[in-house]
């Protein structure tokens, strides 16, 4: 009974020991007191060298001048855009167009309430009326005082008070008529019209809002004349000039277009410190009203910098690197790169002038 015993307690002291044991070879292995003679040792590892292969080019690293070119945004507006709103207080009963209609000028936009204009088109009218009859018989007891006074059978105050009195009546008739021209631009002033052959840009309000004054109802554009409007720094104001030709770059479609500065503010803004350009575009396929572009513009002198071919340059993933000739053998080495000027890439770092690298790199990967 006691041997039984014995053996069978033996594995719950083993078990936590070895335990134990491995716990700490695993942590002597990790703080490298183990296998410390296989460590990496710390620092850069050089990458494995290769011969200069048959038929390769090589090229001398030098500097070049590059262009301190920067990218302002900007926004493609129409040369001619409106908004077309209401002169009067009016509801509105119809707006006959939608964004992206195309308008001819005259053609018409919304129709509005002419209730109240009627009406006071009417009233003016009628006030016209009234006033040229008195006007009328003012002007007939103008003559009968005048002939009056001339066989000496009136008297100078009753002449002169009749004269007054169709002077007076005069004006009151001439006024009138004024209002009542007044009234009739107003009452023309129910229909808005487009001023000239664009395209419908927004439609800010719909049928039953009520139409204000200065609140626009839709917005029109010529969409053939378009310009880029775009604010750069002020540090860049002396280097743009009017008529200088720049570049535009657009996303969407991706090109770039050759431009011209077509106006330039008379002044920087204060609070933004940016000046405002206008560029002039040319008409090109699918640039829209309301696009984004971007303005590219070299504001300082063109500086030195070391440039190397695009092709030299070898892509591993995110990480960039070129083939440095080093004697008779080839050395991969990491290069950080810059803005690319055509075929040509800047290097920011990881070369010096008067290194060799491999330009077709195709033979040395």
């Amino acid at each position: 009974m006691t041997e039984h015993f014995s053996e069978s307690q033996s594995p719950r002291w083993l078990i936590p020991a070895a335990a134990i044991t491995a716990l700490l070879l695993v942590i002597f292995f990790a703080l490298g007191i183990l296998g410390g003679e296989k460590k990496t040792q710390p620092g850069n590892t050089n990458l494995p060298e290769s011969s200069l292969p048959a038929g390769a080019k090589t090229l001398t690293v030098g500097t070049q001048a590059a262009e301190n070119q920067l990218s302002w945004q900007g926004v493609v507006r129409s040369r001619l855009a409106a908004k077309i709103a209401p002169k009067l207080n009016a509801r509105i009963l119809e707006i006959a167009v939608n964004p992206g209609d195309k308008v001819n000028k005259g053609q018409v936009i919304a129709r509005l309430d002419d209730r109240d204009l009627r009406a006071a088109y009417n009233a003016a009218n009628a006030a016209q009326v009234a006033a040229q009859a008195q006007a009328a018989q003012a002007n007939a007891e103008e003559k009968r005082i005048i002939d009056l006074y001339n066989k000496q059978a009136a008297t100078r105050q009753n002449y002169d008070a009749v004269l007054a009195q169709a002077q007076s009546a005069r004006a009151l008739a001439n006024q009138a008529a004024s209002a009542a021209q007044q009234s009739k631009v107003m009452f023309g002033e129910n229909v808005l019209y487009a001023p000239f052959d664009g395209v419908v840009g927004e439609r800010l309000q719909e049928p039953g809002d009520m139409g204000l004054p200065n609140q626009a109802v839709v917005t029109l554009h010529k969409p053939d004349d378009l310009r880029l409007e775009a604010a750069i720094a002020s540090h860049c104001a002396a280097a743009i000039k009017l008529g200088m030709p720049v570049s535009v770059r657009f996303d969407t479609p991706p090109q770039t277009l050759a431009a011209t500065v077509d106006e330039i503010a008379p002044e920087i803004d204060p609070q933004t410190r940016t000046l405002a350009v206008k560029i002039k575009l040319p008409t090109m396929p699918g640039l829209q009203h309301g696009q984004f572009g971007w303005l590219e513009l070299a504001c300082a002198s063109a500086q030195q910098a070391v440039m190397i071919p695009s092709a030299a340059v070898l892509h591993y993933g995110q990480l960039q690197a070129v083939k440095v000739l080093d004697g008779q053998r080839l050395v991969t080495r990491h290069v950080r790169t810059g803005k690319q000027y055509g075929d040509q890439v800047e290097i920011l770092s990881g070369l010096r002038v008067g290194e060799t690298i491999l330009s077709n790199v195709g033979l040395g990967q």
